[in-house]
């Protein structure tokens, strides 16, 4: 049957996503042991902005004129392996902001259809969102309970996770977040112990009121005058997992890291940054947990999906200015379920 692809190149640096290309692209042929995949599902994440540009960073950049790297969920239409027949879903670590993916069958993970669990999940809190969120708080900030735990982007899609696993392992949760709204839903519908409205009131003097006994753990996912709030406030023996600065990504200047650096001695802090490719070897003890947490009830996500291939340069916008609830992504074609 023919097929027309089509995705996302990147034109141009420095800029990112404003010399991004909508481009018709070839669907390839299959080689041995591989599979075509129709993206249903495009994740957006802010490292997306990180891989259009050519700072260092963990993988190489896009280069210019390759199309945009992504993680997609989508359907198995053709397949050269005997791992997938078509009409299976997968996880795709790079399908890219494309319609059509031909991919290495060892390197794609099927997805298990879960009842009551809708496909998005795959890419959000059954997904490497989840994931992220598991292996920062569990194997970085060792939670152990009544002690306090600080979360950064608390109604984003990996801090809202954060909090909630937090919470089940008897940690006080306090997230920080931009606006009333956001605020309120961490608190009464995630069960945070309490929100910091960072648009809207100072940090530190919040922290200050809101963790009187100072800060055992913080899941940094936003860097900045932020985390130097929370920074300065940490217990001896505290615990911070960097999974993101995502307030630093638009400036082409070296990331600010804590003004006070010898407090790292003074209060034996453990500050570790991690990315989620080094600790897949998790993911199954993880989405074990996840999911038996979702049957429970324990735990809530919230999916924001943008409609349309085309719409990918603004989901990514969107990240950057917080219009928008949970976590975000585009859907590319029709979900088979």
């Amino acid at each position: 049957m023919a097929r027309s692809n089509s995705g996302w190149v990147l034109g141009r640096r420095p800029d990112g996503a404003d010399d991004l290309e909508l481009s018709d692209l070839p669907v390839p042929e299959l080689g041995e042991d591989q599979i075509l995949v129709r993206n249903v599902y495009l994740s957006i994440d802010p490292t997306n902005r990180v891989w259009l540009s050519d700072r260092e960073q963990y993988l190489p950049p896009v280069g210019v004129g390759e199309v945009v790297r992504g993680v997609t969920v989508g359907v198995v239409e053709e397949s050269a392996s005997q791992r997938f027949v078509p009409g299976d879903a997968v996880v795709l670590g790079e399908g890219g902001w494309q319609r059509y993916s031909v991919y290495d069958a060892a390197s794609a993970g099927r997805i298990r259809r879960r009842d009551g669990v809708p496909l998005t999940a795959s890419v959000s809190v059954l997904g490497t969102t989840g994931l992220t969120a598991y292996v920062g708080l569990i194997d970085i900030c060792r939670p152990k309970p009544a002690e306090t735990l600080v979360v950064s982007a608390a109604a984003g899609a990996v801090g809202s996770i954060v909090g909630q696993i937090g919470k089940i392992k008897g940690a006080r949760v306090v997230g920080i977040a931009g606006g009333p709204e956001k605020c309120r839903w961490i608190i009464d519908d995630l069960g945070f112990d309490a929100a910091i409205d960072y648009k809207n009131e100072d940090v530190g003097a919040a922290l200050d009121r809101l963790c009187p006994d100072g800060i055992d753990m913080d899941f940094e996912n936003v860097g900045g005058p932020i985390m130097d709030a929370v920074y300065a406030r940490m217990n001896r023996g505290g615990r911070m997992a960097v999974c993101g600065l995502i307030s630093q990504y638009n400036s082409d200047e070296p990331m600010a890291g804590p003004r006070d650096f010898g407090r790292v001695l003074m209060q034996r802090l453990t500050i570790q940054g991690f990315v989620i490719l080094d600790h897949f070897h998790r993911a199954r003890e993880a989405y074990s947990d996840l999911a038996g947490w979702i049957q429970a009830g324990q735990l809530q996500w919230k999916d924001h999906v943008l409609d349309g291939l085309e719409a990918a340069p603004e989901a990514l916008n969107r990240l950057f200015t917080g219009d928008h609830d949970g976590k975000l992504m585009v859907q590319v074609s029709d979900a088979p379920f």
